[in-house]
């Protein structure tokens, strides 16, 4: 049996895998740390606080998913095909999903907090 230590390796691992593959992650991680940044300066209440981190971790799993997703196609069909690419691109509109949902918490939270200070 793997110790937890063994399994937070390979988790990690798996991230920064992630991360030298997928481009996407990396603006992802720029919007996050934005967020963040934004919170602290608006002083969000602890609600808020759990709101922006879930969908930040919603989208960066939808991510890794995506990119699992992607290279485990790409392994089971290295030539073009309709339904691999069909499989990619479901995938992708996952993402797209989760981003535009955190998107959207983001403006809920941060717009009267910036229109108040106008």
């Amino acid at each position: 049996m793997r110790s937890s230590r063994t399994s937070f390796y390979y988790a990690f691992r798996g991230i920064g895998c992630a991360f030298r593959q997928e481009h996407n992650l990396w603006i992802q991680a720029l919007m996050a740390a934005a967020a963040i940044a934004l919170g602290f300066i608006l002083h969000i209440s602890s609600l808020e606080w759990m709101i922006i981190i879930l969908v930040i971790a919603g989208v960066f799993a939808s991510e890794l998913f995506n990119s699992a997703i992607e290279s485990l196609v790409d392994l089971c069909s290295p030539e073009f095909d309709k339904k691999a690419g069909r499989i990619k691109d479901i995938a992708a509109g996952a993402v797209l999903v989760t981003a535009l949902g955190a998107l959207a918490a983001g403006l809920i939270i941060f717009i009267p907090k910036l229109a108040a200070l106008l």
